[in-house]
């Protein structure tokens, strides 16, 4: 396993890590959760990703269990939550000082931790002065809640002023973001978020990097019964697999189906593979409803050094869809 540093910070991250947010507790019960775990931390993953909204809590509760009956060192892991939506209340959900200290405590309880490594701000929330979460976000880490915060889908502008007003107020200020990145979802990590690597050092720990699945190859003949769109809490999915849109780039993925074979692996390890080649992506969160499927993603990581800037540029042109590069002033 390769190690990353996340942003400017000292924390050492595994280049692939764990999320639970499809699988436990909606489509994974304890046992094969735990298995997951086990054959994730075998490989040498040490970040695993949760958050408060995932299966209602049950995906914490979840984790936390399984963390405590495989008997692991927690000082050997680095365990997140986002904090964003917690519940049915008009304070239950957003990122006001109150839910923030609230939520974040009752994930701790359901992950039986005394702190997280990682705490996000799950979205963004125009209707809380951004004074006020930065504030309580910097609070859980001086209170030792939580080691580093960070935000999720938050626009380049949006960070710039969280860190403005840490600096400003003296207070900590968020150390990575967690977006959305896939082949076909290059925008915001390649180019708004460009400045950002270098000042003020921004870490990412990228979500979907198979695009729900269709960078796998398992939608070329359609949606296949059995999958997280056929589900009903994840019906808002189906639109990413059927229609003009997904068709084009379900060719494309095609397309990139003879060039994984000449490179000896999957398409799934060739698209994490592509993730992990941006030196600017601290570490690619993976999610797997059996351990086999965590084997096949851990074998990207013999992928990356294949991707010579002859085959990227193969890659780019199947893709067509490169990001304009961010204007130089000078």
């Amino acid at each position: 396993m390769e190690y990353r540093l996340l942003g400017r910070s000292g924390l050492q991250v595994s280049a692939l890590s764990l999320g639970s947010w499809v699988t436990f507790g909606a489509q994974l019960g304890e046992t094969e959760a735990k298995d997951c775990m086990a054959a994730a931390r075998e490989a040498g993953v040490n970040f695993f990703d949760n958050a408060e909204v995932y299966a209602g809590g049950e995906s914490e509760l979840i984790m936390g269990r399984a963390i405590k009956s495989l008997g692991w060192k927690r000082a050997d892991l680095v365990i997140s939550t986002k904090i964003f939506w917690g519940g049915r209340g008009p304070n239950d959900r957003g990122l006001s000082r109150k839910h923030i200290v609230e939520g974040t405590r009752a994930a701790l309880d359901r992950l039986q931790i005394a702190a997280v490594d990682l705490v996000f701000c799950h979205r963004p929330d125009p209707r809380t002065p951004m004074e006020e979460t930065v504030r309580a976000m910097s609070w859980l880490v001086e209170q030792g809640w939580a080691y580093y915060w960070g935000t999720s889908e938050w626009s380049a502008e949006q960070i710039r002023h969280a860190h403005a007003v840490a600096r400003r107020e003296r207070l900590v200020p968020p150390t990575m973001e967690q977006p959305q990145y896939h082949m076909f979802h290059r925008e915001r990590v390649e180019r708004e978020y460009a400045p950002l690597y270098a000042d003020p050092g921004l870490g990412t720990t990228i979500w979907s990097p198979l695009a729900g699945g269709l960078l796998t190859g398992k939608y070329d003949g359609g949606v296949p019964a059995g999958t997280r769109s056929t589900l009903t809490q994840y019906a808002w999915l189906k639109p990413s697999f059927e229609g003009e849109q997904a068709a084009a780039r379900i060719d494309k993925v095609k397309r990139l189906a003879p060039l994984a074979q000449e490179l000896g692996c999957s398409r799934a390890q060739l698209a994490l593979a592509w993730c992990l080649k941006n030196p600017n992506v601290s570490t690619v969160i993976t999610g797997a409803s059996r351990p086999e499927q965590i084997v096949e993603n851990m074998g990207a990581l013999a992928v990356v050094d294949k991707l010579t800037s002859p085959v990227l540029e193969r890659i780019e042109a199947i893709l067509d869809n490169r990001p304009e590069p961010v204007a130089e002033w000078r």
